[in-house]
């Protein structure tokens, strides 16, 4: 009996001390998606693809389809991917268990936000604004990562109707152009929940298709045609959309996915991030000129205030590069009209309106990328928000912070490639 205690205890302790050396598995992230796909740029479609296959690194708790434009139920591009997706199930199921099933995505496919908001920066609750903050207050100890591919308007909505949500969010935006279509949710977020945790990818994203090591099969055309294109519906359907690698929307992901997430400023496949300075903010009370110069992703307000009486309804936008973005009239008269230059360049814009002392209006004003020596001056009102670093040495070109993403070129997308090759080939596999 002696001897039998003795080799129990010693089983117990040799079974404790291997449990002791085998850390418990990190809990996987909470993730919600924020998509403009449908929208004017497909680079969705290709990262929705890639998140697809690493769905089983993450808890995906929500897919908001969020584009601009006149077709209003754009949530069925995601129904759409997720068809393509339930394709390939059964092969993916085979390699993990813990990928969602097609009805589960379908569950958390909501509508978001089709048109900016007004001046306030929110207006009405969207189905996609009403899940983020219902998955936040879900019983569940770890952090919301809400990944925003498109506009903002969501998020600024869903912070609008319960601010409390911020200290279980954290949100990687790929902002740059995309800021041009949500300037007021982002001047409001910027101006009444400076304390948000949030990444501001204006530039860094880009080093997911420029740069790096670009030889053989990592070529962005190559990888398409070699690594993609064949491999299972969802490699197909990634093909059908371009044949070159975009996918700027994918960094978010795996920024997530890295172990590192909670610190923006450490390396990973998700680029290195910087304490923001200032949010950059320009306003004019009388047109600018080609002299007047605005940081690259400021925000820049115009004020007009126009002569003679105004028609009912009164309606103004801004013309700017071929596109056109709403002015909102306020009580005293005057209008406003909010921009975000996407690059640095010399800007050029006119009004047009059905209000006579508007329309025809022109200015212009140039845009500078932000100096390196703002990396240094991290601005205390903004605690937690992050965005691309200014230093030169980590550019790829003019795209600020890129390279700190593009060094990994060879291991994201040769993970990617692994991934692809678990589907079942088909006949246009080369």
């Amino acid at each position: 009996m002696k001897a039998f205690c003795l080799r129990l205890l010693l089983l117990l302790s040799v079974t404790f001390a291997a449990s002791a050396q085998t850390p418990p598995a990190a809990p996987l992230p909470r993730v919600i998606v924020s998509t403009d796909i449908g929208g004017t740029d497909f680079d969705d479609f290709q990262s929705l693809v890639h998140l697809l296959l690493y769905a089983d690194r993450i808890t995906l708790e929500g897919l908001v389809a969020s584009p601009w434009g006149p077709a209003r139920d754009r949530r069925r591009y995601l129904l759409e991917l997720i068809d393509v997706y339930a394709r390939d199930y059964p092969a993916l199921r085979a390699v993990s268990a813990r990928y969602p099933t097609p009805d589960a995505l379908r569950a958390i496919a909501k509508q978001g936000a089709s048109d900016p908001a007004d001046l306030r920066g929110w207006g009405e609750p969207t189905e996609g604004s009403r899940w983020i903050i219902e998955r936040a207050h879900a019983n569940d100890p770890r952090p919301l990562w809400l990944l925003v591919w498109g506009g903002i308007d969501d998020l600024a909505q869903a912070l609008h109707d319960d601010p409390t949500i911020k200290r279980k969010l954290r949100v990687h935006w790929i902002g740059g152009p995309n800021k041009k279509w949500s300037t007021t949710a982002y001047d409001y977020i910027a101006r009444e929940h400076p304390d948000l945790w949030i990444i501001e990818s204006n530039s860094t994203y880009r080093g997911w298709f420029v740069g790096g090591n670009q030889s053989g099969d990592l070529g962005n055309a190559a990888f398409v045609s070699r690594q993609v294109r064949g491999h299972g519906a969802l490699g197909d359907y990634f093909a059908s959309i371009d044949p070159l690698v975009k996918m700027g929307d994918s960094p978010s992901l795996t920024y997530v996915l890295s172990t590192t997430r909670d610190d923006p400023t450490a390396e990973g496949w998700g680029g290195r991030y910087v304490r923001a300075w200032t949010r950059p903010r320009a306003r004019f009370e009388q047109p600018p000129k080609a002299t007047d110069v605005v940081e690259a992703f400021a925000i820049v307000e115009l004020v007009y205030r126009p002569a003679g009486a105004a028609p009912s309804p009164a309606q103004a936008a801004l013309v700017v590069d071929g596109q056109e973005f709403p002015g909102f009239a306020q009580p005293d008269g005057s209008w406003r009209f909010l921009f975000s230059p996407k690059e640095a360049k010399t800007w050029a814009y006119r009004i047009s309106s059905n209000h006579p002392g508007l329309d025809g209006q022109s200015g212009g004003f140039t845009s500078r990328m932000p100096a390196p020596a703002l990396a240094r001056q991290p601005d205390p009102r903004w605690p937690n928000w992050w965005t691309d670093d200014p230093d030169p040495r980590v550019s790829e070109g003019p795209h600020q912070g890129a390279r700190t993403l593009s060094r990994w070129r060879a291991d994201f997308l040769g993970d990617f490639a692994k991934r692809l090759r678990t589907l079942t080939p088909t006949a246009t596999q080369p």
